[in-house]
């Protein structure tokens, strides 16, 4: 049986003043109605080999809406979003996760139409938890290695740059 560890809430503005930022806009040659739907898709972000997972909660989605989602079949992660602009953005936070790593973390994804497919802006926001805080140093490039690996099998599924 997991053991789960709660996580504090972040305000409205946590995305963007949060200790930790990584923020990665990504260039689609596709219409922005197609990254949405893979967003929104009953395993969002299939495409992303290192996580898996799917929504808790029953369509519609919205604000309040619970996802969990596995990082390379090491950490589990509980999601509640908290912002929902269908068709444009959402972002969510951690409420729960199965290790002490994070004191608050959060996802912003914004989708955004462009002359020749979409931007998808994929921003990790978070503060380290206690036990974790101490090797900040070390785990940037740990944290570098994930996200840029989430944003480059986003790029290829979609043929992006």
């Amino acid at each position: 049986m997991a053991r789960w560890f709660d996580l504090e809430p972040c305000d409205e503005d946590f995305v963007a003043t949060a200790p930790y930022r990584y923020v990665y806009p990504i260039e689609l040659p596709v219409a922005p109605e197609e990254v949405w739907a893979g967003l929104t898709a009953d395993q969002p972000l299939k495409w992303c080999k290192l996580l898996s997972g799917g929504y808790t909660s029953d369509r519609p989605f919205g604000v309040g809406t619970t996802r969990t989602v596995k990082l390379a079949r090491l950490l589990t992660l509980r999601e509640r979003f908290d912002v929902w602009e269908e068709g444009r953005r959402h972002g969510f936070q951690v409420e729960q996760m199965n290790a002490p790593m994070f004191r608050r973390f959060a996802e912003d994804y914004l989708v955004e139409p462009t002359p020749v497919g979409c931007r998808f802006t994929w921003t990790f926001a978070f503060e380290p938890g206690t036990l974790t805080k101490p090797a900040g140093p070390l785990n940037r490039p740990i944290n570098k290695v994930v996200y840029d690996s989430l944003v480059r099998d986003t790029s290829k599924h979609f043929g992006g740059r």
